[in-house]
């Protein structure tokens, strides 16, 4: 399969579809996950509490992506214009070198804390004495896991207070290797099991025994190369370009408020696979937020160099996804997870973080050049188009002159839809117009 596919965005939402099947040898009716209705509501009223209907968001898939030498299809759900075709616009420039990717073991941390410890020092030394067989009892409560080579690895302790409202306080941290689950209530699950045992340890009382979303041992890191000539646009050379990223990187490793917006550029990619896939994207947010901070301050999750000739970038962040469990009987998710040809969830955070430098990249290239509202306002056009009542080839009639007015406004988007529809021509009776601006 071929995730380079020139024009995609300009056929038809049926050729689109019509392609995607060929592509991804899916069934005739492959797309019916994501039908309007796709989400029964029995389903849904079985994935959470006092359901009265379903939501449904636009689902796409970027193109030109190469990971780690695989073309692939990246399906994202997401409401923000512009964010599918910024991803495939970069990904088309990456594609010559493509995405690298290194994903760690799928490590989650298990926190239980013990409050009311009289010896603080003691009580975790008793604790760490007896993690071995912490770590063991735990294993045997998990045996299938254990043996395809997940479950628990290790038990730390760490000091959190010496003394206070809550006496001294100490917190174990159990790192559990999920495989292919997000984990969180395999976790939850194994600490509540260790929680009085190790209290009793410790010499003190059981406090919250729950997992981490700093998943700071559940990593993924991406890499790609853009030469010059990629990254060249009307007005720019490559050079110039080149340095103006390479510049706004480095504001952003410098002002914790450049860096927010930097990270939500990535977060855009990233979230979008997350939510298309079926995933807690809203724990993924949390975790990335708190490793920007890592160093004492936020910064950027990902980061640009110059080098002769191109352009290099680099992202790492926690990233905890399962292909199993969770919300994965969404047969939208299923759908997503298909069209990716993803069974691993090391496969699904690549995907996801490699979507993110994607992101990334386009929105710094942008700022850089043209300025970010141009290629968002185009598209926002043609939603305003859309809501006005235009279809087909009056989308982007309607949206033209809106971006070239420079009025991208709902109100001028009636005027103009309605003054281009009174006006077609009649193909029927060349010469006429539609009385009263109705066609079929």
């Amino acid at each position: 399969m071929s995730s380079r596919l020139p024009g995609f965005y300009r056929l038809a939402l049926a050729e689109r579809r019509r392609c995607l099947l060929e592509s991804a040898t899916l069934p005739a009716d492959g797309f019916a996950a994501v039908d309007p209705g796709g989400l029964p509501l029995d389903v849904a009223d079985g994935m959470i509490e006092n359901v009265v209907g379903t939501y449904a968001l636009p689902f796409a898939v970027a193109v030109n992506f190469c990971v780690d030498g695989v073309d692939v299809l990246i399906p994202m759900a997401i409401e923000e214009p512009s964010v599918v075709a910024a991803a495939s616009n970069a990904a088309r420039m990456a594609r010559p070198a493509g995405f690298t990717t290194e994903v760690s073991a799928p490590v989650m941390i298990g926190q239980i804390q013990v409050t009311q410890v009289t010896d603080v020092d003691a009580g975790a030394a008793a604790v760490r004495a007896a993690a071995e067989s912490l770590v063991e009892d735990a294993r045997r409560l998990v045996p299938r896991l254990a043996e395809r080579g997940g479950g628990p690895q290790r038990l730390e302790v760490r000091t959190l207070a010496r003394s206070g409202p809550d006496g001294g306080m100490i917190v174990a941290h159990l790192h559990v290797d999920c495989r292919d689950a997000m984990g969180a209530n395999l976790v939850n699950t194994l600490c509540e099991a260790l929680a009085d045992r190790i209290a009793l340890l410790a010499g003190g009382r059981p406090g919250l025994r729950i997992l981490s979303n700093l998943t700071d041992g559940r990593t993924v890191s991406v890499r790609c190369s853009i030469d010059d000539a990629q990254l060249a646009c009307e007005g720019a050379t490559g050079p110039e370009v080149r340095a103006a990223i390479a510049a706004a990187s480095r504001f952003a490793e410098l002002d914790p408020y450049r860096a927010t917006t930097h990270n939500k550029g990535i977060m855009n990619g990233v979230d979008a696979v997350l939510v298309a896939t079926g995933q807690d994207w809203r724990a993924v947010e949390a975790g990335a937020h708190a490793f920007a901070c890592r160093g004492g301050t936020y910064g950027p999750l990902a980061v640009w160099r110059e080098r002769a000739g191109g352009l290099d970038g680099e992202l790492a962040m926690p990233l905890a996804v399962g292909t199993v469990g969770g919300a994965l009987n969404h047969p939208g998710a299923r759908l997503a997870l298909q069209l990716a040809g993803v069974t691993q969830a090391d496969r699904l955070a690549a995907l996801a973080a490699a979507a993110g430098l994607a992101t990334n990249l386009a929105a710094l290239r942008a700022l850089a050049t043209e300025g970010i509202q141009r290629g968002h306002m185009a598209l926002h056009a043609r939603g305003l188009a859309r809501a006005a009542g235009a279809t087909g080839e009056l989308v982007e009639r309607v949206a033209a002159e809106l971006a070239a007015s420079g009025e991208v406004k709902a109100d001028r988007a009636r005027e103009v839809f309605a003054r281009l529809r009174d006006g077609m021509v009649d193909l029927k009776f060349p010469g006429r117009t539609r009385p009263g601006g109705e066609f079929p």
